[in-house]
């Protein structure tokens, strides 16, 4: 693959409609969105970024015949966070959503709030069909279910993960789970309306996306495919596992079947949009939520520093990759820092749809940049912060600053030649760490503390605001 890297002055402007300029003119034909989300992830655990244990010939589809974004990032490091940031288009960070939700659902402020719009919400004016398959992670509370959030259609599960296999899903409504071990184990729902799964989750989640797209093939749509594989519990079936015997360790044993399994759907989906004649004219997008938690479940970020829940690059640099045919060109790597929030921006570019002044995007259209239209790096800086333990990272070209905790000082790293992280170099240039320290609190400064509690704090109460 060529790769395209720019190292021009950085552009410090929030995507606007203006930056697509005559690319969508003589063409009304609105793009279908597909987002293609992995739960936990790791960074190498994709052909694309050299995975060679765990093959991934569908993912790998999606870059060939398109772009892999080498330097992509997700809002958060872990998952409900960084999903109300891709489906906001806006660092959550902004909107108090800091952490992990727990499970309420008869709290309608645990989630994204109502005065937030997700990806659906900004399309459906354009005509588009929305629908999500998969985990949601982003309220519980009737308000906030994905039907009450713009979406048209719903079959997943509400909280962090689920349970695999149907038989462990002994819990009906969703209203008698007490808390969130409860929640792995509700039916599935289409809608609201709880249902009986009847074979692997993520093969039900696939055959589910398979018929979406039959539907929906004469409407614009966007369907948000949001695997909870390859997240907790481990679980496979026995004949998927057994293909990986080679693999010594039991839980990357496991990882790599669940992984598998998950890559052999979205070919499905693939060749759905082929068949159906929609490839052309579908932006798909691949990426996973947050970095692999390599000590729980097997997975590896290498060669990345850390894993989920760290503002190193292994907790929030991720694995992500494009294809729009016609559109993108194909099989190109684009080195410059992208994120997760760029992929509202880009379709809603598409469809010329203005922003909200009053909530402008974090993202960028990404279009241009990938084609090589517009030579500045899409994001001046990349943000971090996770406010419970005084954790912040931030991205300025190839320097990083962090702060792993509240007690510790902030490390600095060049990672144009040091992207595992492995030497600070803070001492040896102090101007820049204080410079950029200073871009970081003035972005800090723009945010409101967590709105909502997080999983393991019960007796947490919002701070007066």
């Amino acid at each position: 693959m060529p790769c395209v890297k720019f190292f021009f002055p950085l552009s410090a402007a929030i995507s606007s409609v203006a930056l697509m300029g005559s690319l969508f003119a003589a063409d009304p034909v609105r793009p279908n969105l597909i987002v293609i989300m992995a739960d936990d992830l790791g960074y190498a655990d994709v052909g694309f970024n050299g995975s060679s244990d765990i093959p991934t010939p569908n993912i790998d589809r999606i870059a060939s015949g398109g772009v892999v974004f080498t330097d992509a990032y997700v809002t958060f490091a872990v998952c409900g966070p960084s999903r109300a940031g891709f489906i906001t288009g806006r660092y959550p960070q902004r909107f108090g959503f800091e952490r992990n939700p727990a499970w309420k659902p008869g709290n309608p402020s645990v989630g994204v709030p109502l005065a937030e719009k997700t990806i659906a919400e900004v399309l459906r004016p354009a005509g588009y069909k929305s629908g999500i398959i998969g985990k949601w992670h982003l309220g519980s509370h009737d308000d906030l279910h994905p039907r009450s959030r713009g979406f048209d259609e719903f079959y997943g599960h509400l909280g962090g993960g689920h349970r695999y296999f149907p038989d462990e899903l002994t819990i009906r409504n969703t209203s008698e789970a007490k808390d969130e071990p409860d929640s792995y184990r509700t039916w599935i729902m289409r809608g609201r309306e709880p249902v009986r799964t009847e074979r692997y989750l993520t093969e039900e989640f696939t055959r589910e996306a398979t018929e979406f797209l039959r539907r929906h093939r004469k409407d614009p749509f966007f369907l948000f495919l949001s695997y909870n594989a390859p997240h907790a519990p481990l679980q496979a079936p026995e004949e998927e596992i057994k293909k990986f015997q080679h693999v010594p360790d039991e839980k990357r044993r496991i990882y790599s079947a669940m992984v598998s399994v998950m890559d052999r759907g979205i070919g499905e989906v693939l060749d759905e949009l082929d068949k159906l004649g929609l490839a052309e004219n579908t932006l798909v997008f691949f990426l996973s939520d947050n970095g692999g938690p390599t000590r729980d479940n097997g997975s590896r970020n290498t060669p990345l520093r850390g894993g989920k829940s760290q503002p190193f690059e292994g907790g929030f640099r991720v694995p992500m990759a494009a294809r729009w045919p016609g559109m993108i060109p194909a099989g190109i790597k684009y080195s410059q820092p992208v994120s997760a929030v760029d992929i509202l921006a880009t379709i809603a570019a598409a469809n010329k749809i203005a922003q909200d002044p009053h909530r402008p995007l974090d993202g960028v259209n990404l279009v241009p940049y990938v084609r090589g239209e517009n030579r500045a790096a899409p994001h001046e800086r990349i943000y971090l912060r996770m406010f419970d333990h005084g954790v912040q990272a931030m991205r300025e070209g190839d320097f990083k600053i962090v702060r792993p905790n509240k007690e510790a000082g902030v490390s600095l790293f060049n990672l144009a030649n040091d992207i595992s992280e492995k030497k600070d170099i803070a001492g040896t240039d102090d101007a820049r760490v204080r410079g950029m320290q200073k871009a970081y609190e003035e972005w800090s400064a723009q945010l409101v503390d967590p709105s909502f509690p997080g999983l393991d704090m019960k007796d947490w109460k919002p701070k007066p605001q």
